[in-house]
């Protein structure tokens, strides 16, 4: 061979290489589109809503400390009455939820200062495969006025958080029609404006129980479409999630270090599935990907299940009117202040609830996201992926696993390949040190897990 014909051959060879690595780069995603969810999307309803936050500001105060024996006023009064709602649903769904009382006794803090106990309400609707995998949606039974130790004066917490009480409440009622292969629980939690108590003594029982959490889907303040700035929008919605894990050991950090992973933890890929999902079902919506755990320097009831390294997100509105947030009821220089029913949008919360029941519902139909995602491909032309295989409960609902990358600047799954049920897959041609990449599992029907970035900055969790 001559060296006019090397030159030929060395030519074809690249043009060839360089067409494989377009092909496998220019895969437009592919997905099942589900009537189901559409169909959820649609059941909500934004009168139920307004009912139930209607007579969650009936109670007066829900303080945290308020009064716990009145059948008519305090917190005792609306979580037992948040209690016997999950029981209808109950009697309606056949006896499909177990409703509960989650609680422990809080002292000796700033804002509880006194032995007090703080009782959520949880209500469990058992998956037929895999019913200790579970998906949350929360929302806040306690209210406030501007001193968070005033447990005696009207605060009628209408936005916060009633409107997360209530669409959480809508979701099972209408979740509970279906039937999923993983468990849901609808949660209302107590102690939040306190201290974040509610979701630290659930938390702390779901480690102690082993349950499986695979996403929290926390809703504060899901009815609010007028800003303090002037803008009104309820077309939008924010997701805020946390960049690395909270639980990430100092090993973990130095590995995420050299191979990236700060905006691919277990909730930011939560948070895209939830952007994904609302793009699809949720008519006229568009949610915002907040790179961040919360708002600037505030909280919410998804950061104690962080804290033990469960994937959780925030669901929220855009703009919120701070002069409706922690107010005490009054007038000044002709500005009305206080969380009144005035201030919540119904339909804009029916929308937000709509986004959280299609997302737990995807969730709960599909398998549980991979386990132990590996990738190799160091000074290699191709990218190698590797996952546990599924236990035995779930293998039997697997079609196979989607591999998914993008770009390293880009916050959005831009390719994706199907490559069948197998536990290994190489992407020819396509270089590790160009993309961040992602594994999903795909149930026979079509619904997709989460996609989980590999290594221990990604990990949902074992299977």
């Amino acid at each position: 061979m001559n060296i006019s014909q090397t030159i030929k051959m060395l030519a074809a060879v690249s043009t060839m290489l360089l067409t494989h690595a377009l092909n496998a780069t220019n895969q437009s995603i592919q997905y099942t589109d589900q009537k189901a969810l559409h169909d959820i999307a649609a059941a909500v309803s934004a009168q139920n809503i307004k009912r139930d936050i209607t007579k969650l500001v009936s109670f007066g105060t829900r303080h945290t400390l308020s009064d716990t024996h009145s059948k008519e006023r305090g917190i005792g009064a609306a979580r037992r009455w948040i209690f016997s709602e999950f029981e209808k649903i109950s009697k309606q769904c056949g006896g499909c939820l177990e409703v509960q009382y989650i609680k422990a006794t809080v002292s000796g803090e700033p804002r509880i200062p006194q032995p007090t106990e703080v009782v959520s309400v949880i209500a469990i609707q058992r998956g037929s495969i895999d019913p200790d995998r579970f998906v949350v949606m929360s929302g806040d039974i306690d209210s406030r006025v501007t001193d968070p130790l005033n447990a005696t004066s009207d605060s009628p917490g209408a936005n916060d958080n009633a409107s997360g009480v209530a669409g959480t409440l809508e979701a099972a009622r209408v979740l509970s029609r279906y039937k999923f292969k993983g468990s849901i629980i609808y949660a209302a939690l107590a102690g939040e404006e306190q201290g974040l108590f509610g979701g630290k003594i659930l938390a702390e029982h779901a480690v102690k129980n082993n349950w499986r959490i695979k996403g929290v889907l926390n809703n504060d303040m899901i009815g609010n479409i007028e800003g303090i700035n002037g803008v009104i929008n309820n077309t939008t919605a924010r997701i805020f999630s946390e960049g690395t894990r909270a639980v990430e050991t100092e090993e973990e950090a130095r590995l995420r270090r050299f191979t990236g992973g700060e905006v691919d933890s277990p909730s930011r890929n939560l948070a895209r599935y939830i952007d994904t999902i609302a793009d699809r079902y949720i008519p006229n919506l568009d949610t915002m990907l907040v790179y961040r755990l919360d708002r600037y320097r505030r909280g919410g009831h998804h950061r104690p299940f962080n804290a033990v390294g469960f994937p959780g997100v925030r669901i929220m509105e855009t703009n919120e009117h701070y002069d409706r947030q922690h107010q005490d009821l009054r007038e000044e220089k002709g500005i009305v202040y206080g969380d009144t029913l005035d201030g919540v949008n119904f339909p804009y919360a029916a929308k937000l609830t709509a986004l959280n029941a299609v997302s737990l519902a995807s969730m709960a139909w599909a398998p549980a996201p991979p386990a132990q995602v590996e990738i190799s491909g160091a000074v290699m032309p191709s990218t190698t992926l590797k996952w546990a295989k599924a236990k035995p409960r779930e293998s039997s609902l697997i079609a196979g696993y989607k591999i998914y990358w993008r770009y390293t600047d880009q916050p959005q799954w831009q390719f994706s390949r199907f490559v069948g049920k197998v536990n290994e897959f190489t992407l020819q041609n396509v270089v590790i040190d160009n993309y961040f990449f992602g594994v999903a599992a795909v149930s026979k029907d079509g619904y997709e897990s989460p996609v989980v970035f590999p290594g221990p900055n990604g990990s949902f969790g074992n299977n």
